[in-house]
């Protein structure tokens, strides 16, 4: 149900970009078919700079010069880590012109259990900051209104066996708490309302290896700031199961505050 890597084909191709001591992929066994963005659209060079890969199949985006905003089931826990590759700076993620990082320390939501349980959000302290843009985090509101987009380098079909190397978006629209919790209740899931925001669109939705990554809205003076992370979805822009994303204004605050801690 993880929208996380778990295909030996993406490792092997990841292997490809990154150090093998980069690699770490924890393949969760019984997940749901990898995905990435769905029914989106290839997203034009030097566009979405903020934008992150990281090396064990999830998204991220630079929250500071020097800090991942991923979500929390993309980690092991809080603490020192040095086994994060990041590529940033580029689309293609088999571009030479790609930026690599690695990660030093993370920080994951204390309150993180797994992915249906909420508090699914976690910061990754890079070796050295970035000479990129940074993405602002939504206050709610007028943010989460209208057309969202999503991105991701995951799968573009929920039986597909590969995902690809140049990053994708899409557009979504937000779907009720109560539709969606309503959903996910016939599998026995229990929807966190308050910290989720769900999303979906005709035949467009994140797929598995899009996990980390952004939902995000642009403003009327056209700054793109993050509505969403990645978090769960039972298959792939299935039309009964909206993707559900970690709602950024719900822990605005307590992403702030970590972040502070990381610089």
């Amino acid at each position: 149900m993880v929208r996380k890597v778990a295909s030996m084909v993406l490792l092997g191709m990841l292997a490809c970009v990154l150090s093998g001591s980069q690699i770490a992929a924890r393949a969760a066994a019984g997940t749901e078919p990898i995905r990435e963005v769905v029914g989106g659209s290839l997203a034009p060079a030097g566009r979405f700079l903020w934008m992150v890969r990281l090396s064990m199949g999830c998204g991220g985006v630079l929250t500071a010069p020097g800090v991942v905003l991923t979500a929390g089931h993309c980690v092991a826990g809080t603490g020192r880590d040095r086994s994060i590759g990041v590529l940033a700076g580029t689309t293609d993620i088999r571009s030479g012109a790609a930026i690599r990082a690695h990660s030093v320390a993370v920080i994951r939501a204390g309150g993180f259990r797994e992915e249906t349980r909420g508090d699914d959000w976690a910061l990754i302290k890079l070796d050295r900051e970035l000479n990129l843009p940074v993405l602002d985090l939504s206050h709610g509101g007028a943010d989460e209104a209208g057309p969202l987009t999503i991105l991701g380098w995951g799968q573009t079909r929920e039986d597909s066996l590969q995902q690809v190397h140049k990053l994708r978006y899409g557009t979504v629209y937000a779907v009720g708490d109560k539709k969606c919790a309503q959903a996910y209740r016939k599998i026995g899931v229990r929807l966190v309302e308050d910290e989720s925001i769900c999303a979906a669109g005709r035949g467009v939705d994140t797929c598995q290896g899009d996990s980390g990554g952004p939902m995000v809205h642009q403003t009327a003076d056209h700054r793109w700031v993050q509505v969403g992370i990645v978090s769960f979805g039972l298959g792939c822009a299935r039309r009964s199961y909206p993707g559900v994303y970690t709602e950024v204004s719900k822990f605005h605050a307590d992403i702030r505050a970590a972040t502070r801690q990381l610089t």
